[in-house]
């Protein structure tokens, strides 16, 4: 008997499938290596032997004993993270896996954020990890995802938080809808409201996009993902990333392209307005072939008005969006309480008279074509 191996009774049985998801997800082997062990399995099978596919992966050496032992922990969903049963997969980032999950005290259900395992042995990803949860518990607004508990346990890094029940923009467009314009005016109002929230306390979110924005089934809308936020004040963070662009290529604001180091809620606002094109076009506002040809054309290429491209939105639409997300953050709305105004304004068949006010179209229209 190969020593690494553990005695076949020590380990309970788990599904073939079970175990390659698991398995996927860790990065502990790849697709290929699963695939040939999962052919010897079923071999092996076929000429009658008694065999479990966790003995074929060790014999085979695809994982370790350890990395098996980590996976059959999760897949019997016992105490991997204490307090919690993890119950399904939701969410994919690009630090880490969100599952539904049941807290055990308060016999309710919660969201929690497990960080990868090739980022929890990485000083740099587990403080951000941190900082993303800290800087969430300093906000609560009922259009901002709750945090409730960060930890780590046995090496798994975890982000408890609130758990909604609905679904994402993301995934609405991945559907084909386009949003009609009073749908999208109202899901912006409540994000703008989550962004007022966030600058009073000078948080900058840095990330507005659709898979972001959550809508609950009783039509709640959430932000969610502070991966990318940052306090004005945290000059730490600011020093670490000075020079370096941060966003999302389709929605992401001039001045974050350009790695300026005194962002403010204007980029949000210039990222949501980007939203909402998305969301009322069907496309986003610079679908460029490239990721660089859509930053270059945040930078210097003039806005289709969205009327322009849906002939079912109104010209004031357009304005709101032209204000949104003018290129010089100088002739942007500067205020987030002024967006929600002007919002509800166009949904009452009015226009965005707080833009006008503050933005004279002239100068308006000279920044939607310079760089």
């Amino acid at each position: 008997m190969n020593r690494e191996m553990a005695p076949r009774g020590n380990r309970p049985q788990v599904s073939p499938e079970t175990l390659v998801r698991l398995l996927l997800q860790k990065d502990f082997a790849t697709r290929a290596e699963l695939e040939e062990c999962l052919r010897v399995y079923q071999e092996r099978l076929e000429r009658g032997e008694q065999v479990d596919f966790a003995t074929v992966l060790i014999e085979r050496q695809a994982v370790t004993p350890r990395q098996l032992q980590r996976v059959l922990h999760q897949a019997r969903g016992g105490n991997r993270i204490p307090g919690y049963q993890l119950l399904e997969k939701i969410g994919q980032g690009s630090m880490g896996v969100v599952y539904k999950a049941r807290q055990l005290s308060m016999n309710r259900y919660v969201a929690i954020k497990v960080l990868n395992s090739k980022f929890a042995r990485n000083r740099e990803f587990i403080e951000r990890f941190y900082r993303e949860a800290h800087l969430a518990a300093q906000l609560s607004s009922g259009n901002i995802v709750q945090a409730i508990d960060v930890g780590e346990t046995d090496g798994i890094y975890y982000f408890v938080m609130e758990y909604v029940d609905g679904h994402t923009v993301q995934d609405e467009l991945d559907d084909g809808k386009i949003f009609s314009q009073d749908e999208a005016l109202k899901i912006g109002i409540q994000i703008a409201h989550a962004l007022e929230h966030a600058w009073q306390r000078r948080l900058v979110h840095r990330d507005i996009k659709p898979a972001n924005i959550l809508i609950a089934r009783d039509g709640t809308v959430k932000l969610a993902d502070l991966g990318l936020a940052r306090m004005t004040s945290d000059l730490a963070a600011i020093r670490s990333e000075q020079g370096r662009s941060v966003g999302t290529a389709y929605y992401v604001s001039p001045e974050q392209i350009r790695g300026l180091d005194d962002l403010d809620v204007r980029c949000d606002i210039y990222s949501l307005g980007a939203t909402l094109y998305h969301m009322t076009t069907g496309r986003p506002p610079f679908p460029g072939d490239t990721v660089r040809e859509q930053l270059h054309a945040h930078l210097h290429e003039p806005l289709t008005p969205p009327h322009a491209v849906n002939r079912e939105l109104t010209e004031t639409f357009s304005e709101l969006i032209g204000y949104m997300m003018a290129k010089d953050r100088n002739f942007r709305y500067r205020d987030p309480k002024d967006v929600a105004a002007d919002m509800k304004s166009i949904l009452q068949h009015g226009a965005p008279f707080l833009g006008r006010e503050t933005i004279p179209q002239p100068l308006r229209r000279r920044n939607q074509t310079s760089s």
